[in-house]
């Protein structure tokens, strides 16, 4: 269980809930399933320089709700908004819905685990050692209140002729617990000699959630 299953999915219905949320029939199930695909596609694509850390989508008879978890809003909102009206009249071409945006700000993105892949891959393709980018990655989130992290980059690393992966971990991350906040994400770093696979797991502690409330993997 503990390589073998993505550790959100896992704890959907126990201490998370869904990012997608709307009922549909089956008619309009799957429409609406590769719908969020690619607003998905397009957000992360138009915003990328914005850390966008994740996307909740919700739906209504009349209009989505797209709800942008950013660690820099200020690029998303520009000047008075406009950024954000441009980005709304794109999706409301492309898929003939009305949308409504809003956006909240990642107080701590050194606890991302998504945020933190992207910074290590972006350093990677500058050339930047990957030892070290993960190793002041670990630093930064264990400093923000971290319990755990571990990172796994495979590939043909440092440009060698043979592909090979290598862990960098440090505290603890219990994959077996599920009351255990882990936030888990997978990007990729592509380089001159190879796309590099870059796979973060981050332990923020147990949640204790009496009342049977979901609670999302922000903090």
């Amino acid at each position: 269980m503990g390589q073998k299953v993505n550790p959100i999915i896992q704890r959907i219905g126990i201490i998370r809930t869904w990012d997608s949320k709307w009922f549909a029939t089956k008619k309009k199930f799957a429409k609406y399933l590769h719908q969020d695909i690619e607003i998905e596609k397009i957000i992360n694509k138009d915003l990328f320089d914005a850390g966008v850390a994740r996307i909740e989508i919700q739906r209504n008879a009349n209009k989505v709700n797209l709800i942008i978890h950013t660690a820099k809003p200020g690029i998303i909102i520009g000047k008075q908004g406009a950024s954000v009206d441009v980005l709304k009249d794109k999706l409301k071409k492309k898929f003939n819905e009305d949308f409504v945006i809003s956006i909240r700000e990642v107080k701590k993105p050194a606890l991302d685990a998504r945020l933190l892949a992207e910074s290590i891959a972006t350093q990677v393709e500058k050339r930047i050692s990957y030892r070290r980018a993960s190793k002041m990655g670990i630093e930064r989130a264990m400093e923000t209140g971290a319990k755990g992290v571990k990172i796994y980059l495979s590939g043909r690393l440092n440009g060698v002729e043979i592909a090979r992966c290598e862990f960098f971990t440090q505290g603890k991350i219990p994959l077996h617990t599920f009351r255990a906040n882990i936030d888990y994400a997978v990007h990729h770093a592509k380089t001159e000699y190879g796309i590099i696979g870059i796979t973060v797991w981050i332990y923020k502690g147990e949640v204790f959630n009496k009342k049977g409330q979901y609670i999302n993997n922000e903090e």
